[in-house]
């Protein structure tokens, strides 16, 4: 059973691949704008769970998994002939949500910053 540093520098290994082959090597125009978040493998190494985002956020988020799951094979072959492991975890991929939670809370903050509330009297009047 490999350790937890081997199975980090396994994911490791893997984001920077897959990342490199979504944007030189796949041309499926439901994947452009995709970029992998996270990477989490199995302690069996039978599963490689990867976290996906998107620019336009989860608007695409069904077309984006259709086109991944299609060329999982594609993915999973090509992965397994750049990183040397004895058997090759299968691929999993799941939505993101991460990076639109970020921007949505960065969204509010910028309101409060433009619109910030008086105080509790209601005139912004401080004084007592």
């Amino acid at each position: 059973m490999p350790s937890k540093q081997r199975l980090d520098r396994i994911a490791n290994r893997i984001r920077e691949v897959l990342s490199e082959m979504l944007i030189l090597e796949v041309h499926d125009p439901r994947l452009n704008g995709v970029s992998i978040t996270d990477v989490h493998v199995d302690r069996e190494l039978a599963y490689a769970d990867i976290y996906i985002s998107a620019i336009e956020g989860q608007i695409r988020e069904q077309e984006i998994l259709q086109g991944l799951e299609s060329a999982t094979g594609f993915l999973r072959h090509s992965l397994s002939q750049r990183i040397e492991l004895r058997t090759f975890p299968r691929l999993r991929f799941h939505w993101d949500p991460t990076p639109e939670r970020a921007d949505h809370i960065e969204r509010l903050l910028a309101s409060l910053r433009q619109n910030p509330t008086t105080g509790a009297s209601g005139n912004g009047n401080n004084e007592n």
